[in-house]
């Protein structure tokens, strides 16, 4: 069974234009940084085109319990 929570903050303060999420899911298991941040960056690939500026933190669900 896959686990996943996820976790937007705008902030941009309305403008809809900075983001930073944290997206916590089993999919990241065994994949270095730069390869959970492109997962998820195509998962978003459209949302991408109109934000400014865009943070993320990644962590398996075993790195978030800790």
């Amino acid at each position: 069974m896959s686990h996943c929570y996820n976790e937007v903050i705008d902030d941009s303060d309305g403008c809809g234009a900075k983001f930073s999420v944290l997206v916590v899911s089993d999919k990241f298991l065994g994949k270095p940084l730069l390869a959970r941040h492109k997962l998820v960056n195509s998962v978003l690939q459209e949302e991408l085109k109109t934000i400014h500026a865009f943070s993320q933190k990644t962590l398996t669900v075993e790195q978030w319990k800790k």
